[in-house]
């Protein structure tokens, strides 16, 4: 099996698996209640009781047989107060999921027949649920990238002011960490290294004298560099597996979104980490983001009134 001309069929998920799992909004609403409240079983705020809750007809709700108070799964997550469909919010997260580099909210909009401040609503909202708080083991390579706009037809005053520094950590074969740093000091990048980084671990890097303070934090890391003006390749140590994360993202910014706002881009950071730390897991993409969708969810007012009286 070519594993670049084949997609493994534990990871396959077509548009007509879609149609099949997914034909309605009630299909639609009654997965999320199951994600949310396994067998449809969850706290009664009225009776105070753990009781098995039945789907109420027109509504999407479901009550609570032996009070008829009405639990709406949809309550605090994504979809809460949405006057979109709820197949049609499924359908982006598909869309969303099954892409390498991107989709743009106006390909939302055609495909969905949305507006484009909806379609656009929509993408921010899923790219909440992409955000991962993961920690990595050696070896890793890091390096930092910046993303903004070209100065090359710019006044002189206005220069640099566009642009964003990322710094980025990523095992080799394994997940990456990306984050919006304010500046390339050792202030900003070395938090992040003994946040997400286990003592001792090997790390790869170019010869930035801020990165080679690392061996002195005091975690007793192994830093090797390669020096890029004179070869790409040092013995093992090396930036590429970084290097092509970058590739990966800045091609897929300028190919899908042209530009992001700097407020933005750590949202849109997240949505490639996402799928890049997802790439070898033998499940749909589509399922992993889609079950995330309660993620959000938090007590409504009356449920902490009800339950803290």
């Amino acid at each position: 099996m070519n594993r670049y001309q084949t997609v493994r069929p534990e990871q396959k998920y077509t548009a007509k698996m879609f149609d099949r799992q997914f034909p309605t909004d009630d299909a639609c609403l009654e997965q999320v209640k199951e994600w949310r409240f396994p067998g449809g079983v969850a706290l009664c705020v009225n009776c105070k009781v753990r009781r098995k809750h039945y789907r109420v007809t027109g509504r999407m709700a479901y009550a609570c047989y032996a009070c008829g108070n009405h639990l709406f799964p949809l309550a605090g997550t994504i979809f809460h107060k949405s006057t979109t469909s709820l197949r049609t919010w499924f359908y982006v997260i598909r869309l969303m999921a099954s892409t390498r580099v991107g989709i743009s909210a106006k390909q939302i909009q055609r495909e969905t027949g949305v507006t484009y401040k909806t379609a656009w609503r929509m993408m921010k909202q899923v790219r909440t649920l992409m955000e991962d708080r993961i920690y990595l083991k050696g070896p890793v390579e890091m390096d930092e990238a910046e993303f903004g706009g070209s100065d090359s037809n710019k006044p002189e005053h206005l220069r640099g002011k566009a642009k964003a520094t990322v710094f980025g950590i990523v095992e080799r074969k394994g997940k990456v960490v990306a984050r919006i740093v304010p500046d390339a000091t050792k202030e900003s990048i070395l938090p992040i290294v003994g946040e997400v980084l286990p003592p001792k671990t090997t790390i790869y890097s170019d010869e930035s004298a801020t990165l080679a303070l690392v061996k002195w934090m005091g975690k007793s890391h192994k830093h090797l560099t390669v020096n890029h003006s004179e070869a790409y390749v040092n013995g093992n140590a090396h930036t590429n597996t970084i290097d092509g994360f970058w590739s990966l993202v800045k091609r897929g910014i300028k190919g899908v979104y042209y530009q992001v706002g700097a407020e933005y881009l750590q949202s849109y950071i997240n949505e490639y980490s996402f799928r890049y730390n997802r790439r070898k897991v033998m499940r749909p993409m589509f399922s992993l983001l889609a079950e995330r969708t309660p993620r959000q969810v938090c007590p409504s007012a009356r449920e902490q009134r009800l339950l803290g009286s």
